[in-house]
Order: structure tokens, then sequence, then C-alpha cells
């Protein structure tokens, strides 16, 4: 085998491991903190105020390092709040949906039993006054 032709396959093999190595550790990076799990609307809610609150405390000064890994922790927990709600809000749409058109069909039972699930979901982000 010639020379250049071993030199590329050297570069090929290298190449690989790296790439290889790199995934590993963007896998390691992925899964190496989960966060607060937020399983339902309410949860979710309790997580994204105190996560909030902890990251406001956290940007008001000079960062450290020490602040940005904290930092990095604390946005874990608010993506899987934000995704509940994101699941949450859907949800809510459906029953507010499912209540506007039964209101148009004049279908009373319909209306009560969804107009509720709405009222109690939405209360739970925008609290009555």
């Amino acid at each position: 085998m010639n020379t250049f032709r071993h030199f590329q396959l050297s570069l090929i093999a290298v190449a690989l491991i790296s790439l290889t190595s790199l995934a590993t550790h963007a896998d390691d990076r992925i899964s190496h903190y989960r966060g607060e799990a937020s399983p339902t609307l309410e949860i979710a809610v309790q997580n994204l105020h105190s996560a909030n609150a902890q990251l406001a405390t956290l940007l008001s000064g000079e960062l450290s390092a020490e602040d940005l890994g904290e930092i990095h922790e604390l946005t874990y927990t608010l993506e899987n709040a934000l995704e509940r709600l994101t699941i949450e809000l859907e949800d809510i749409a459906d029953d507010l949906e499912e209540t506007h058109v039964g209101s148009e069909r004049m279908a009373y039972d319909k209306v009560k039993s969804a107009g509720a699930r709405y009222l109690q979901a939405i209360r739970v982000l925008i609290p009555e006054q």
C-alpha cells in the first residue's frame, strides 16, 4: 500500500474515533443532569416560580463559574416545566374549543364539563383575583 493511501486511511480512522468520542461526550452532556420533574401543571408552575426566583437572584450580581454551574442545572428544571406547560396548554386549549363548539351547538352538558375542566386548569396559571 502506498504511503499516501496509508496516510488517508489513518486520517479517516482518527476522524471516526474523534467523532465517536464527541458523540459519547455529547450523550454524557445531555444526560448528566435531569432537573426537577414537572409531572403535573401544578408542579410545573411551582418549579417555574422557584427556579425563576433562583435564576433572577443569580443574574442580579456578578456571575462566577459556580453561578454558571447552578444556572446550567436550573435550566433543566425550567425546560422540564416549560415542556409540561406546553402539553397542558394544548389540553386547556382543547377544553376551551370544546366549550366554544358546545355553546354553538347548544350542548349544555358538554359546555358544563369542558368549561369546568378549562377553568380548573387555567386557574392554576391565572389564579382568581
